[in-house]
């Protein structure tokens, strides 16, 4: 594995008031946090928790840190044993904010070869982990509580996050297996299959969806457009004439997505695959409607991270479907298999090879490696893109694999689908290719053409990796609403405006928009500026005062990304130091695409993002019986 490149031992600023200083650690809480590896935070918790268990070693209080570390990098544990050789994966450079500000680059980077592992003290790894399990972090405490956990003397864990990944794994294990089809239901099968799949080239459908209508729980995996929502569709016709072969009525059916935008993109998709079967399969399936993961399983007011429906209140669905799974955290996953009936189908549907979820996780990849070998858990994958034109698609392939001499050689081929942006100054070439879109977005705003403005929004998409900097998503954002304000007239320092497109940063179960739906600000020649939000099971016409947590869409990060799709995606590449810049970011900016890709970076941005991977450390995939620890180093 190729990992981040060293990015110094001393990465904080020398200001006293730097918020990622601790002032008050001392020991190796307070080297580790000068050299950049802690934050304050982790400090913090690190010292609260071991002086009110009396806990006085700093090599636990160093361990207990790295764990929380570990979990605000989307990790739910640290290997104490390889952790020294990738703290160059936690370290970055930070951006200077009056620099950011000004929109120039950070400092330039240190020295090759100034590599933080190298020149701290970690303690020996034999001595560090007997030291932790000898710790009282590790035992539980009178009400039952325990701070720290091991996993077979490798993995170290918060409490909370074992014990969540040992939920997901034994509910997983403890779902029971399918009764055996009838000769009757086998044969229905076999007629279904030639009726929802008429059309030659699409066996891997029809092989996963042979695969999960004999299974209580599948994991349907595969790259854009390789046909999973086509086989979701069917899936959904086929469990319908099943039942009703069987003589029970039709399965209540729940599809669900990670936000907003994903749910809402579900929906329309399977609507559309819906439409193309036959009547009476429209008939059976009826009109499933896509929801948030958050709606499905319904609002708690007194948690933030328990809902409604639990264990002692179960959904009442017979099938979900549950899309994007890649981009679902390992609590969340927690919550809903406790929340769904043993005998539920559970479809988890997701591409493996995309960004992780936000918080801690690494759910997909960990399902996909650890039930090989369960039989009554299946995992159906699909390889065969039929989206793409062979530009996309082999774009695509090359990032997947790591190969980025053939991905740049597609990027400079002159394609139509394809264009590398390589000027030091790419603004212009920016400007060129984002005003004519933002300018038709304004019009149509303008005129109150709300459902053509929401079109528009699907018609381009300026993606970042960072949210500050000159690579980021608030520099671009004040470029185009500049660029838009020299052509329209309109005052620059607006806050709501005609055309302004806006995305959901928070649910709000009041209004019924949800983090991550998607709108744009349009004027009704009645009411003045509305805000038209493509929320999920339909669009909503609201006043703008009344969206509290929103922010400007001209450009938007890679994660936020996730679950949309656009015509013509610009990927604008942060600098090859940025440890957010990997692999499964630039795949996943690049499969938004459906007609035109253009990257905006040069080639030592593109070799790096092709180069790095963006690890996890897990255990799920262990518990499960599969392939071995997610540990960093191993993929």
């Amino acid at each position: 594995m190729t990992t981040a490149p060293a990015t110094g031992a001393d990465v904080t600023s020398e200001d006293a008031w730097d918020h990622r200083r601790a002032r008050g650690a001392t020991g190796l809480l307070r080297t580790f946090n000068d050299a950049g590896v802690l934050e304050a935070v982790d400090v913090h918790v690190a010292q609260r928790l071991c002086a009110s268990l009396g806990e006085r070693d700093e090599q636990v209080a160093l361990a207990l840190a790295l764990a929380v570390r570990a979990v605000r990098g989307g990790s739910v544990c640290v290997d104490l044993h390889t952790v020294a050789e990738e703290v160059v994966l936690w370290t970055e450079v930070p951006d200077d904010p009056a620099a950011a500000a000004a929109g120039s680059e950070p400092d330039a980077e240190p020295e090759a070869g100034e590599d933080p592992a190298a020149v701290l003290p970690w303690p020996e790894p034999g001595a560090w982990y007997a030291a932790v399990r000898a710790s009282a972090l590790t035992r539980p405490s009178e009400g039952g509580a325990t701070v720290l956990r091991l996993l077979e003397d490798r993995l170290l864990y918060l409490d909370r996050y074992w014990r969540e990944e040992q939920q997901v794994c034994d509910d997983l294990l403890a779902r029971p297996p399918l009764d055996a089809p009838t000769d009757v239901e086998s044969t229905a099968l076999e007629t279904g299959l030639d009726r929802v799949f008429p059309l030659p080239g699409y066996d891997e459908q029809r092989a996963a969806a042979r695969t999960a209508l004999t299974q209580r729980t599948t994991v349907l995996t595969g790259g854009p457009g390789t046909g999973k929502t086509t086989t979701v569709a069917a899936l959904l016709a086929l469990l319908a004439e099943q039942a009703e072969v069987a003589g029970r009525p039709r399965p209540r059916v729940a599809l669900a997505a990670p936000t907003g935008k994903a749910a809402a993109r579900l929906q329309q998709a399977v609507e559309e695959e819906l439409a193309g079967l036959p009547a009476v399969d429209q008939e059976r399936v009826g009109r499933p409607q896509a929801v948030t993961l958050h709606r499905l399983l319904g609002s708690n007011p007194r948690s933030s991270t328990r809902f409604r429906h639990h264990r002692g209140d179960r959904l009442p669905h017979d099938v979900v479907v549950v899309d994007e799974t890649s981009m679902v955290s390992l609590t969340l996953t927690a919550r809903l298999l406790e929340a769904v009936r043993p005998t539920t189908r559970l479809i988890l549907v997701g591409d493996p090879d995309q960004l992780t979820s936000v918080e801690a996780g690494a759910v997909l990849a960990d399902l996909v490696a650890g039930l090989a070998g369960h039989e009554h858990l299946a995992v159906a994958a699909l390889r065969t893109s039929h989206r793409y034109g062979d530009a996309i698609g082999d774009l695509a392939t090359a990032v997947r694999d790591g190969d980025a001499d053939r991905a740049l050689d597609l990027l400079r081929s002159g394609d139509e689908h394809l264009r590398l942006v390589e000027d030091p100054d790419p603004v212009p070439a920016v400007r060129e290719l984002v005003l004519p879109r933002a300018l038709e977005l304004v019009r149509a705003a303008a005129s109150g053409e709300a459902e053509a403005a929401l079109r528009l929004l699907d018609q381009q998409r300026l993606l970042c990796a960072h949210r500050e900097g000159s690579a980021g998503v608030r520099h671009w954002n004040r470029l185009v609403e500049r660029w838009v304000a020299e052509e329209t007239g309109e005052p620059v320092w607006a806050t709501w405006y005609a055309g302004r497109p806006v995305l959901v940063t928070a649910n709000d179960y009041g209004l019924g928009v949800h983090n991550g739906d998607a709108g744009v600000v349009v004027r009704d020649p009645v009411r003045g500026l509305r805000a038209r939000v493509a929320a999920v099971p339909q669009a909503l016409d609201l006043a703008p005062s009344r969206l509290g947590q929103v922010e400007t869409m001209h450009a938007l990060t890679i994660h936020k990304s996730q679950g949309s799709q656009a015509d013509e995606v610009l990927v604008v590449l942060p600098p090859a130091r940025s440890r957010l810049l990997t692999r499964e970011l630039f795949y996943t900016a690049v499969t938004r695409a459906r007609g035109r890709v253009v990257v905006v970076g040069a080639e030592a941005e593109v070799r790096a993002a092709i180069g790095r991977r963006a690890v996890r450390a897990t255990g799920l995939r262990q518990r499960l019986g599969g392939a071995g620890p997610d540990v960093p180093g191993e993929g």
